[in-house]
């Protein structure tokens, strides 16, 4: 893909093609295959299709990335965790799926993130000679899945200084030294699927937001138009339902154990300059971390916890107060000054889709979350819908490849094997045209290749060029193009999912305003 100052042929989104589709959709011809939800596995599964020569429907009773996918750490693992329980094959997939997206599909998103594991007097000399063992261990799997080395450094022993170096809050009271090891980065989560959707857009796919899948069977699904509340029937070959934690509210006999993983969001300034992120052991346990992730916005973040969730699966889960007590006590340990609870900015929870295996007498019995599997599974139910579930956001692409090769071969579609392993998406390109392209870093790490029309929008309009905020990098422009191309509809998704000014409450209710007023002006066609 060759730098452009407008947009990939095919691949915008607006409230304008969202109508004409799905007028289109409902009561139309019968498509090949129907996706319902629209996170990262969903916009996978529809991207895998439309590649394939498919037709494609592909709906979400809310947004683009409106749960799971939005509420990650934002990273891209190399499977480390799981070389632990070992778990071999679901490591080896995740170093694999790692190197597609940095090399081939997303090199724009995904970037090599440093990470250093303080060796304080928490830290054993014993605990510090097996994570050791570990990073060396996830260099090998980089190299089985064939990820260069200029793409993933290798890991190494820093000294006391060097360690500060990175992470100047650290405590250096008895400070050994510290650990060094690279994993992939998501320069946003919610950017990966607004990317896939708007790349399966191009391929053919209707990607259709606010449309609530009601009751699905094998030939299609009943749906209402969450803006209208008009039902209407789309009829398809083959349904896949790809809607994460929700999947067993639309078809019997899945089980989902949900996982809440926490975050907090810091302030920057509050920590200090963070050149790496950091690893946290926290204590009592051998194989987990807190992670302190900086995001180059003025924010860090701090997470994450692994705890189970009963009953009814919320929209927007809460943060319980237990789960910042503990994030603050593990990082706690380490710093030089400890974060407060008032210096808590912001705080988000995702709902990991993990398939409840137990006997079915026994829901929810078993190992905690922490140790259930992260294995995918593709089902197919008496009715002939078919879910995939499990896994997590570094293997979405296999996922999706799982569940269109169960569709072909149930519903023998005229399709190939999948393509998407070497298809790059909206935005990509090397990593030397990137480089070179004349708009700022930032937004190249954000929009890859269309970085340029989006500052172009910035140099047309001093008003566009301005920050929503004085002390958030976003811009008018980037708004603006949210609305005209990447599906936005209303002020929650431009706040929430096409930037993140809203995980900081405070923050969201002083841009609304502003955000308000250009998607006002935009929908009266005065932009």
């Amino acid at each position: 893909m060759s730098p452009t100052s407008s947009p990939a042929a095919g691949a915008s989104l607006s409230a304008a093609r969202r109508s004409r589709e799905l007028t289109e959709a409902v009561g139309g011809p019968l498509v090949d295959v129907l996706v319902v939800g629209l996170g990262a596995t969903g916009a996978g599964v529809a991207l895998d299709a439309a590649a394939r020569g498919l037709s494609v429907v592909a709906v979400d009773a809310h947004d683009l990335a409106f749960g799971t996918s939005r509420w990650s750490s934002k990273l891209i693992h190399g499977g480390l965790r799981y070389l632990a329980s070992a778990q071999l094959d679901v490591a080896h997939e995740s170093a694999v799926e790692r190197g597609v997206l940095m090399e081939r599909t997303a090199p724009h998103l995904v970037h090599a993130q440093p990470f250093v594991l303080p060796l304080t007097p928490l830290v054993s000399r014993g605990q510090a000679a097996l994570a050791w063992a570990g990073f060396r261990a996830g260099d090998t799997l980089r190299l089985a899945a064939r990820t260069a080395r200029a793409t993933l450094p290798a890991p190494r022993r820093l000294s006391a200084v060097e360690t500060r170096h990175l992470a100047p809050a650290l405590r250096s009271d008895r400070l050994r030294g510290g650990l060094l090891s690279w994993d992939g980065r998501l320069t946003d989560d919610a950017r990966l699927v607004t990317a896939l959707a708007r790349t399966a857009a191009a391929r053919g796919a209707r990607v259709l937001t606010r449309v609530r899948a009601l009751e699905l069977t094998a030939s299609g699904a009943r749906v209402r138009d969450e803006l209208t509340g008009e039902e209407g029937v789309v009829r398809a070959r083959a349904v896949v339902n790809a809607s994460g934690v929700w999947a067993g509210d639309l078809v019997e006999g899945i089980r989902i154990r949900p996982s809440r993983g926490t975050h907090l969001v810091l302030r920057s300034d509050r920590i200090g300059p963070l050149p790496a992120g950091l690893h946290v052991p926290v204590p009592g346990e051998t194989n987990r971390f807190v992670l302190v992730l900086p995001q180059g916005d003025g924010r860090v973040y701090v997470g994450l916890t692994d705890e189970p969730v009963e009953g009814d699966v919320p929209d927007v889960p809460s943060v319980p107060e237990s789960d910042v007590g503990f994030l603050l006590d593990v990082l706690g340990s380490v710093l030089d000054v400890p974060v407060r609870r008032e210096d808590v900015v912001g705080a988000f929870a995702g709902l990991r889709p993990l398939l409840d295996t137990t006997p079915a007498d026994r829901p929810g019995a078993g190992p905690r979350t922490a140790d259930v599997s992260r294995r995918h599974a593709v089902l197919t139910s008496s009715e002939g819908v078919i879910t995939v579930v499990g896994g997590k956001l570094t293997t979405y692409r296999r996922m999706a490849e799982d569940a269109v090769d169960a569709a072909v071969a149930a519903r023998r579609l005229g399709a190939g094997p999948s393509p998407t392993a070497g298809l790059p998406l909206v935005g990509a390109a090397a990593p030397h045209v990137l480089a070179g392209l004349r708009a700022p870093r930032r937004l190249v790490r954000r929009y890859g290749t269309e970085a340029l029309a989006v500052q172009a929008l910035a140099d047309g309009d001093a008003r566009l060029g301005e920050r929503v905020l004085p002390d958030h990098p976003v811009t008018g422009a980037e708004l603006l193009w949210a609305v005209r191309h990447e599906g936005a509809l209303d002020e929650a998704d431009l706040l929430d999912r096409r930037t993140r000014i809203g995980l900081v409450p405070q923050d969201r209710a002083e841009a609304l305003e502003a955000v308000r007023d250009l998607v006002g002006r935009t929908t009266a066609g005065r932009d």
